[in-house]
């Protein structure tokens, strides 16, 4: 019997992505979690522990050193998980391991690839001068709901109507977990980066046929997009973010924006003018997070909404709830009529994006998703950030490399 090949992966950053991350290890094969590198030993040490206690990796290595990482035999492949303003340093570190002898076969970089389109090109441009191939996590593309209705709305609609020519992304929940997501220099903005990054892309995918990179089928034409800090630049809400997320910005000064939407026109491969539309929020009001998605076509459609679960489960006042998030992601109630997702690894679309990288790092090809996908990302916000200061239209070509948001700034306040 021929000897299995398994894949050595990697993870640095053991905050709340990379356990997000780790758990949908148990639905990936021909990969296991090897080692774990966090800014402190002891982070790194827990979430090696839970990959133990899951059955993803065995005698996983916990370090407090993204070079000794790197260096560790053991590790063909690196998942960066980092927050957003350590990115960078932290690939500097990689490929400079990687040029100075270390034997990796790929990286995989979360959302989103950079702060910044200058950031972006960086982190691209690094990862390639190092011969290593490359993913873009975008788990949402993964999403088993949109990939099975995006092939069957490919297959069984636009071959025979037309291809489709709207779709709308949304992603909305109560706010982030961390502090640093809340600061707009540290995180690069505000709900527009740190979400609207997956709703765009998610249209992008919806819009483009199978096995076609959206690179290859959408121009971008033009965006129009607003921002507004509906909730947590209130006094009251502000005070409130300060106590729940000590380090975090005071919002009545220096807030980022919890609300945004935008709509990018393309010119599709037909030649048709096609629309994708996001919205993203932190002010959103509900169960827990929310995603969203429709598409629309000459004769047919889609819809896919998270929240609307086959299982839900009651529980009334009289019974006396902790709080905690075992029935959803940025679960906001214990009470009442709720939503559960049995897998959400699986349903965000974790699971299968990692199984994809994963298999395609061992075979030695280049996934689906890759750090370019990242870049053309990275210039689509940076054009809706431009768009919502300027309250106009922003039309290709338009040279986005030194343009840095007002929000990441610090000097965007809506209430002054």
């Amino acid at each position: 019997m021929a000897q299995r090949s398994v894949l050595g992966v990697g993870i640095i950053g053991a905050g709340f992505i990379g356990e997000f991350h780790v758990r949908s290890w148990t639905g990936v094969r021909d990969a296991d979690v090897v080692a774990v590198a966090s800014r402190t030993r002891e982070s790194a040490s827990r979430l090696a522990t839970i990959a133990e206690e899951i059955g993803v990796g065995t005698d996983v290595t916990a370090h407090d050193d993204v070079r000794a990482l790197v260096r560790d035999d053991r590790v063909d492949a690196v998942w960066v998980l980092t927050p957003n303003d350590s990115r960078l340093e932290v690939i500097r570190a990689i490929v400079e391991e990687v040029q100075g002898g270390a034997a990796l076969t790929g990286i995989a970089i979360e959302k989103p690839l950079g702060r910044t389109v200058a950031e972006a090109r960086e982190i691209l441009q690094l990862v390639e001068s190092a011969g290593l191939l490359h993913a873009y996590l975008e788990n949402q593309v993964y999403s088993p709901a949109i990939t099975r209705a995006h092939e069957l709305v490919w297959r069984r609609g636009a071959s025979e109507a037309g291809t489709p020519y709207l779709a709308r992304c949304a992603e909305e929940h109560s706010g982030p977990h961390k502090a640093w997501f809340w600061d707009g220099a540290k995180q690069g903005g505000g709900v527009l980066s740190d979400m609207m990054c997956h709703s765009v892309e998610a249209g992008r995918y919806l819009l483009t046929p199978p096995g076609v990179d959206p690179a290859d089928w959408l121009t971008p034409v033009s965006v129009t997009a607003s921002i507004q800090s509906l909730k947590w630049g209130r006094p009251a809400y502000a005070e409130q973010l300060l106590e729940l997320y000590p380090g975090a910005p005071d919002y009545r000064e220096r807030p980022s924006e919890d609300y945004a939407r935008a709509a990018w026109e393309f010119v599709n491969g037909d030649g048709e003018t096609v629309i994708a539309e996001g919205t993203t929020s932190w002010s959103y009001v509900g169960a827990g997070l929310r995603l969203s998605f429709e598409l629309l076509g000459p004769e047919y459609s889609m819809q896919s909404d998270t929240s609307s679960t086959e299982s839900k489960v009651f529980l009334s006042r009289a019974i006396g709830q902790g709080v905690g998030e075992d029935m959803l992601e940025k679960q906001n109630a214990e009470q009442g009529l709720m939503p559960v997702v049995a897998d959400e690894a699986a349903t965000y679309g974790y699971t299968g994006e990692n199984r994809h990288v994963a298999a395609c790092f061992l075979r030695g090809e280049q996934p689906m998703e890759s750090l370019r996908n990242g870049v053309a990302v990275a210039e689509l916000l940076m054009a809706a950030y431009q768009s919502a200061q300027t309250g106009q239209t922003v039309r290709w070509p338009v040279d986005l490399t030194d343009f840095v948001p007002d929000v990441a700034q610090g000097t965007w306040n809506p209430r002054r």
